[in-house]
């Protein structure tokens, strides 16, 4: 049996032997009573103290807010609380709770659909851990996190896919029910379009959908292009051979290989040719089959770069497109070729649209509230222009000296 948790835990009289944590008891609870104190009128009703409520009909009396109860398996129990109980804490804070743990036996104090999502929660993850799961830094909290989304998810379900989601789940993890969605698109369709901010996850969970198949062998390599555009600065003249001059705007498809498949694998099989990293314009003319083909920040491409990528899938192929309509680093007055292809391309058969927003961030916790800052000045912004575009325009000063 674990040690038990250090969590402080009070047998609360009128709920028998069930512990209650020390926090849910108002001070006036443990504060003796002074028989001698003179009675100068009816006291008045004590205020419910947190995790009680008032009983209807009788005046000042508590009774205590719905408790369940869960037994949990003894290994990986650990792991599950985490470090000094963080995870505990972090799942009371997320769903407005009360965990109290005494070795393999938690109580849960709230209403009574938080205590259901809690049970679900600690319920399925012990399962997961029992089937052989072995939990990484950060599983908890991307539970907590689907849990708080979407309280009907299934997380054994989320942790322990079947198919080409199960060997994804061995390179990587999603955190989110939205992460774990994108990725059975990817599986489902030939070609995924993918349009959301920075932080989603876009390319990375992309690579790992690519080195998934070509692991389990359903195809023979990997393509990965990306356009050469400046992001809003001139480079100028840069050094070297066109592998050396392409090669900075291609460094995030390599980082992500490299954390993805390791370093010297990677290395190993871009001389052999199973993974090509590319600038956009060599690709055309090429029919790609057999290939899991990738195009990141594809807001910066023309209408006529994204029409010949689109244009170059072969027999047993995949692709996915990833871009960022709000950042387009493309010239004034260029269409942005992801944009447009968002409108011509919706409703075709076998093309899968997905959106990300700024809720979906999974980055330091900034960026979300980066990106939602600018999304909220760029909302007003463009009211603010469409007002001034529709109201009347004012008349003409008269010129000085007329009457």
């Amino acid at each position: 049996m674990p040690k038990n948790r250090t969590r402080r835990e009070i047998a609360a009289p009128d709920l028998g032997d069930s512990p209650v944590a020390a926090d849910s008891l108002a001070p006036d609870d443990l504060a003796p009573t002074d028989p001698a104190a003179p009675v100068l009128g009816p006291a008045p009703a004590p205020a419910p103290s947190p995790g009680r409520a008032p009983v209807p009909g009788l005046s000042g009396a508590v009774r205590p807010l719905p408790m369940g109860q869960v037994t949990l398996a003894e290994e990986g129990l650990d792991t599950l609380f985490g470090t000094q109980d963080e995870n505990l804490r972090r799942i009371e804070r997320t769903f407005d709770v009360t965990v109290a743990a005494r070795g393999t036996e938690l109580q849960i104090l709230g209403e009574p659909e938080r205590v259901t999502v809690v049970e679900r929660l600690l319920t399925d993850l012990s399962t997961v851990s029992q089937r052989g799961y072995r939990f990484r830094p950060g599983d908890v909290q991307t539970a907590i996190r689907v849990l708080s989304e979407d309280p009907e998810t299934s997380l054994v379900e989320f942790f322990l896919p079947e198919g080409l989601l199960a060997s994804v789940r061995r390179l990587i993890t999603p955190r989110s029910i939205k992460q774990q969605l994108y990725l059975k698109a990817m599986a489902e369709v030939d070609l995924t379009i993918t349009i959301g901010p920075a932080g989603t996850g876009k390319t990375y969970l992309a690579v790992a959908m690519a080195a998934a198949a070509l692991f389990e062998k359903r195809v023979r390599r990997i393509v990965l292009a990306r356009p050469a555009v400046e992001a809003g600065e001139k480079l100028g003249f840069l050094p070297g051979d066109l592998a050396e001059k392409v090669n900075p705007y291609l460094r995030p498809l390599h980082d992500a290989l490299h954390d993805i498949i390791g370093y010297d694998k990677v290395g190993r099989m871009m001389e052999r040719g199973i993974i090509e990293v590319a600038p956009l314009a060599f690709m055309r003319g090429r029919t790609l089959s057999d290939s899991f083909i990738i195009l990141d920040e594809a807001q910066n491409t023309t209408t006529e770069q994204m029409k010949m990528f689109l244009t170059r899938i072969g027999f047993n192929s995949k692709a996915v497109v990833n871009g960022d309509i709000t950042q387009v680093d493309l010239p004034q007055g260029r269409q942005s070729g992801l944009r447009e292809a968002q409108e011509v391309l919706t409703g075709v058969d076998g093309i899968k649209f997905f959106t990300f927003d700024q809720r979906d961030v999974v980055r330091h916790s900034l960026v979300q509230q980066i990106v939602t800052a600018y999304d909220q000045f760029d909302r007003v912004k463009k009211e603010r222009d469409e007002a001034r575009a529709l109201s009347p325009s004012a008349p003409p000063a008269p010129h000085a000296g007329t009457a």
